[in-house]
Order: structure tokens, then C-alpha cells, then sequence
């Protein structure tokens, strides 16, 4: 009931933008709206891929997980705010990667000595979130070190160009990831997905194919929509409110195309399955790096406002390195607890204040 009474949001957005209501009030709704649709688009995946099971099942989780920060950062892009677009991409990382995970280890632990997880399953998604740091690091060396070398206008597109190079390897190694995950080696992360009873957080009551794809093409087309209103206000909701885009970006947008994720990954946290959790988190943190800032590179360029990989502000990089080396650190031991948990939280607290009085 709360769900559905939840989904009223929507209408109340649409006619708050369509009387020209004030900006703050369109970039709010809109934001809620956004956030509680990603849910609903989550939801339908996931019952399309109980239905048809398997690899394929995995895929649509993967390709659709991450349909609400797509789009969103879709609309900031074509609006020409390029910064905020990469503002996003950094909060998503340490929005998943610390604050989600350490709200799910401090719900789960409340109550336990300590939580266990797959140490080997997730041992390759944090792996694979410090080859991210590394490939995001790349640009803003390579850009640093040819400024003082070079031309500026020769530099300018020598970044583009080897932002383009990095988002292709980055998308073929996610993509040759499912090959190995799904295919491969599918028998291992099964297994350590079945090693976890299913709680609350399963699905009760399985939806037709039918009605999970209806869902999902009718709730994603209103993502679309919301996510116009919010990209259409938020800059005059930035000057409004006396905030930086930069900490709109970081925070506030990150958490909307995350707020489903996190909400679920305090569910699975409750009924003991820390190893969907890390999943949940680390693995959406990976595919904004090395899914959606790609396509939002490749997108930019076909579009004709570029975007590169060079993030500019170095809050960026220490954001994002820092989550890669306390995940790393997390996952090491195999096991968790509700004080490691607000050690996350308190970090991200950290970032989130330093992106605060940030300029910009």
C-alpha cells in the first residue's frame, strides 16, 4: 500500500511542472518521483528474470539496473552540464560503494556478533572496482602531464580521444565479465548466490512476462519524462537553494538513481544475505563506471556535446579511490559488522561535506 501511495508523486510532479511551479519544488518532486519509479523498474526486472531464467535472466538485471541514472544523467548531459554528469557518476560510486553499503551493515548487524559473505565471489567485484579506479585515474594523468608539454586545444582533444579509447575497454571488459560470470564460470557464482536462504526480500508472487514487460516500457518512458523536469530545474534550483551543481551531482542526483538499491540492500542485509548485498552495492557502483559513464562518453560524442573522462576536480578521484581501497579492505576477512558499517557511513559524511563547500 505504501508503494502504491508512494507512486503519487508522479502525478503531483507532472502538474507541479505544468502550473510553472516554483523550480525547487519541480527538481524535489521530480527527484522523489525518479527514485521511486527506479524501484518499480527494478522490481520488474526482476520478476522478467525469474520468468525466463538463466544467463538471460542476469542480463536484463544488468542492462536495466541502471535505466533511472542513465537517463538521468542523459537529460543533465544534453543540457550541456558535462561536470555534473561526471559529479553524478563519482556520487553513484561512493553513494553505492559506501554510504548503501554501510547502511546494510549497520541494519544487518544490529543484533549479530557478525555477518558472512562469498569472500571469493566478491573478491572479483572488488577487483574489478579498483581496475575502475585506475581506468578513471588514466585520463586525469594523462591530462595533467600533457598540459605542461603541449598545446591546450591539442590537449583538449587528445582527452576526448582517450576518453573514448577507455570507455570501449571499459565496456568490452563488462562485457566479456557476464561471459565470464554468466557462462564460464556460471557454476561458481550460482553457487554462491543458492548458498543464501531466500528472506524477505524474495519475490512472493511472480509476474506474467506480459505484465513485467508493460512495467517496465510504461514506468521506464516516465523515468524519461521525470528526469527532463529534474534536469530542466536544477540549475536555478542550485542558485535558489545556494548550492554548488557539484554537490547536486554528488549527492543528490546520485542518490536518486541509487535509491533503489540501496533500499533493497538493507532488506537483504536484514535477512542475513550479505553476499546479494556486496552484489548489490559494489556491483552498481562497477556498472556506473564501467557501464553508464561509457555510454554517457560515447553518447556525448555522437550527440555533439562532448564529454570526457577527465575529472577535473581532484575530490573526484580521492572520492572514488578511497571507496576502491575500502571495499578492498571490507571484503578481505569475509565477514561484517554494524561498526564497520557506520565507518562507511561516516566516510561518506566525510566526501559528502567536502563536496559541500566545494566550489563549483
Amino acid at each position: 500500500m505504501l508503494r502504491l501511495l508512494l507512486l503519487l508523486i508522479v502525478p503531483v510532479s507532472l502538474a507541479l511542472a505544468w502550473f510553472q511551479a516554483p523550480p525547487v519544488w519541480v527538481f524535489a518532486a521530480g527527484a522523489v518521483a525518479t527514485a521511486v519509479l527506479a524501484d518499480r523498474v527494478r522490481e520488474a526486472t526482476e520478476h522478467l528474470a525469474e520468468r525466463v531464467g538463466g544467463a538471460l535472466g542476469s542480463l536484463l538485471n544488468v542492462s536495466f539496473g541502471s535505466i533511472a541514472e542513465l537517463l538521468l544523467a542523459l537529460f543533465v548531459l544534453t543540457g550541456g552540464q558535462a561536470a555534473v554528469v561526471q559529479a553524478q557518476v563519482t556520487g553513484s560510486i561512493i553513494g553505492t560503494g559506501l554510504l548503501g553499503l554501510g547502511m546494510a551493515m549497520l541494519a544487518g548487524g544490529i543484533g549479530r556478533e557478525k555477518q558472512l559473505f562469498n569472500r571469493d565471489a566478491i573478491g572479483l567485484l572488488s577487483t574489478m572496482l579498483t581496475v575502475v579506479l585506475i581506468a578513471l585515474l588514466l585520463p586525469a594523468v594523462f591530462d595533467a602531464t600533457q598540459r605542461a608539454a603541449v598545446a591546450r586545444p591539442i590537449v583538449a582533444i587528445a582527452d576526448e580521444h582517450l576518453s573514448l579509447g577507455v570507455a570501449v575497454v571499459l565496456i568490452a571488459l563488462y562485457l566479456i565479465n557476464l561471459v565470464y560470470t554468466l557462462v564460464t564460470h556460471r557454476r561458481v557464482f550460482t553457487a554462491a548466490k543458492d548458498g543464501e536462504e531466500t528472506g524477505e526480500g524474495g519475490t512472493t508472487q511472480g509476474w506474467s512476462v506480459a505484465r513485467s514487460l508493460t512495467v517496465l516500457v510504461v514506468v521506464t518512458a516516465v523515468v524519461a519524462l521525470e528526469a527532463e523536469l529534474v534536469s530542466r530545474s536544477l540549475e536555478q534550483t542550485a542558485e535558489l537553494l545556494h548550492l554548488s551543481s557539484m554537490f547536486l551531482g554528488v549527492v543528490v542526483l546520485a542518490l536518486v538513481g541509487t535509491a533503489a538499491d540501496l533500499f533493497a540492500a538493507i532488506v537483504f542485509a536484514r535477512d542475513d544475505r550479505m553476499t546479494m548485498v556486496f552484489n548489490i552495492c559494489i556491483g552498481s557502483a562497477i556498472q556506473m563506471a564501467m557501464v553508464v559513464a561509457p555510454i554517457l562518453v560515447l553518447v556525448s560524442w555522437l550527440i555533439g556535446t562532448p564529454m570526457n573522462l577527465v575529472f577535473g576536480n581532484p575530490l573526484d578521484l580521492l572520492a572514488i579511490g578511497g571507496t576502491a581501497f575500502v571495499v578492498r579492505a571490507v571484503t578481505a576477512d569475509g565477514e561484517t559488522t554494524w561498526y564497520e558499517g557506520v565507518l562507511l557511513i561516516g566516510l561518506y559524511a566525510l566526501l559528502a561535506m567536502a563536496f559541500f563547500f566545494a566550489a563549483g
